[in-house]
């Protein structure tokens, strides 16, 4: 009897013990980005929450992407790193934000373009830009739902203090706002059309004019008939007697 009882507690123990397994609905952190593009089609894609570090060099253009839908607000906060020795002066550091269509947005919030002195070990410098909207007029430059670029930089640096090392630390947040401002939907998001040409399999037509061509009279290259070539005519005609007039008065009469 004691024996069974033994064994129904061993058991219960190893139970206990197993760790329990995990959700399937809670969401696994997003790989860290340690990469950074160099222009706007190398652009490295990163999402909200998602921790991205990478080592670079004063002097480099550093440009990351993400997509924002309607009604977020997004922010970008990164921090610099400085070198801790060899600097020779003061340095002036920029965030900025750009759509699909290459438009700078404008920051509401955050400090986007700090000094940081010659001794600073770090600087940072953060952009909020305004909240994406549903719909905008095409004259409008407001934040629309689709492809947005980042691109962090430095200003103004002494040539001495070009390429030492740095490191640099982003973080991207979206949080939601006011979902009832707009009344409209976007047809297409702004994203960018990245994708190359098409190759051609055919050879190229010969750019030498053929003979026949050269035989026959062609009028494609003068202009529809309009009412531009009355006034040209007139014109002409009324150029031709203005001169003849002018002729006739500046002319040296003859002495009989």
């Amino acid at each position: 009897m004691r024996s069974t009882t033994y064994a129904a507690a061993a058991v219960a123990l190893a139970a206990l013990a197993v760790p329990a397994p995990a959700l399937a609905d809670d969401p696994s952190p997003a790989p860290a980005v340690h990469l950074a593009g160099t222009s706007f089609l190398t652009a490295v894609p990163i999402s909200a929450g998602q921790p991205v570090q990478v080592g670079a060099v004063t002097g480099d253009y550093l440009y990351w992407q993400f997509s924002a839908d309607a009604g977020q607000r997004p922010e970008l906060t990164a921090a610099v790193t400085l070198p801790a020795t060899g600097r020779t002066g003061d340095e002036s550091w920029i965030i900025e934000v750009f759509d699909g269509l290459r438009r700078r947005q404008a920051c509401v919030a955050g400090e986007q373009s700090p000094v940081a002195a010659r001794d600073a070990a770090q600087v940072t410098v953060g952009c909020r830009i305004r909240q994406v909207r549903s719909w905008a007029e095409p004259q409008d430059g407001d934040p629309l739902p689709g492809t947005y670029y980042v691109r962090l930089s430095s200003t103004r640096t002494p040539e001495t203090d070009l390429g030492l090392p740095l490191k640099v630390s982003l973080t991207l947040t979206a949080d939601s706002g006011d979902l009832d401002t707009d009344q409209g939907t976007l047809a297409q998001p702004l994203v960018p059309d990245n994708r190359p040409g098409t190759v051609l399999t055919t050879p190229a037509p010969s750019a030498t004019p053929s003979a026949a061509a050269d035989s026959t009279f062609s009028a494609d290259w003068l202009p529809d008939f309009s009412g531009r070539w009355f006034w040209t005519a007139g014109g002409g005609i009324l150029a031709a007697l203005t001169g003849l007039f002018g002729f006739s008065l500046t002319r040296r009469r003859r002495l009989r």
